[in-house]
């Protein structure tokens, strides 16, 4: 087993050259096709899971993965210690020509992320964390917002969710949405967004390095009911989630759930 420095390095090599790899298919018309349950993929996706799987396992062979782009392989679940990947989040706003995209890297220990990296090459942005140890834009130390109120925070979140009653009467200032949830939660340990959601369903692999980046910056990544996350379980989905320094957490809470509500009546 590697030690967590010689884990970050292994990343922030790794996701460097994957981002690399994956900026020559940008804008350049890559394939892209429909995966079950209708989510898009791109042969940049399959190419930089295929490089990132091949070049990190290499490395620690003991290691479980977890990727987006790779069958789940239940052996994961016996391992104390996981790669959680994925390729390129943001994989629509990629096809689009979108910037907002990222690759991102996890090691996952008992369950909490210990080591990430978050590369957003079309942006020239590199991020990366280290449990107890802090988070990072390149080699500037990120740190949250100390924002204590809603009204007139930079919030985002899915588009959907942005329009309803409850968001709009926030007083918040609604930031545009990023397809990339990966980029979106990191802006909240930048403090350039002050507080950011996800609606239900996301993964391990969307969440893990944000995660990491949120809470050594300062800040809480957690479900609606304010615990934090677990990685590396059967199903490696999650609930509703929101981003923020500890103060603003609660309140977001609170809006996050009443808006999922409101939601919900509606598709009723």
């Amino acid at each position: 087993m590697g030690s967590d420095d010689a884990d970050l390095e292994l990343l922030k090599g790794a996701a460097k050259d994957a981002g690399e790899l994956a900026m020559t298919f940008f804008r350049n018309n890559p394939s892209a096709w429909a995966k079950a349950g209708g989510s898009p993929v791109t042969e940049a996706d399959t190419a930089v899971d295929a490089y990132l799987r091949t070049r990190l396992l290499a490395e620690r062979p003991n290691y479980g993965w977890l990727s987006e782009e790779t069958a789940d392989d239940p052996a994961r679940l016996g391992c104390e210690t996981i790669f959680a990947v994925d390729p390129i989040d943001g994989t629509r706003g990629f096809i689009e020509g979108d910037d907002r995209w990222g690759v991102c890297l996890a090691v996952i220990r008992h369950g909490r992320p210990v080591v990430a990296a978050l590369n957003v090459p079309a942006r020239a942005e590199f991020y990366s964390a280290a449990a107890g140890k802090g988070a990072w834009m390149g080699e500037t130390p990120l740190k949250v917002k100390n924002r204590v109120a809603l009204a007139g925070a930079r919030l985002t979140g899915p588009r959907g969710w942005l329009k309803t009653d409850t968001m709009q009467n926030l007083g918040a200032d609604l930031q545009p949405h990023i397809p990339s949830l990966a980029y979106r939660l990191a802006l909240v340990a930048t403090g350039r967004i002050d507080a950011a959601f996800a609606s239900p369903r996301a993964n391990d692999w969307d969440l893990a390095a944000s995660d990491l980046l949120v809470h050594e910056a300062g800040g809480r990544l957690t479900g609606l009911d304010g615990a934090a996350l677990r990685y590396n379980q059967e199903i490696p989905r999650h609930g509703a989630l929101a981003a923020a320094n500890d103060e603003l957490q609660p309140i977001l809470l609170a809006a996050v759930a009443k808006a999922g509500q409101e939601i919900a009546q509606r598709r009723g």
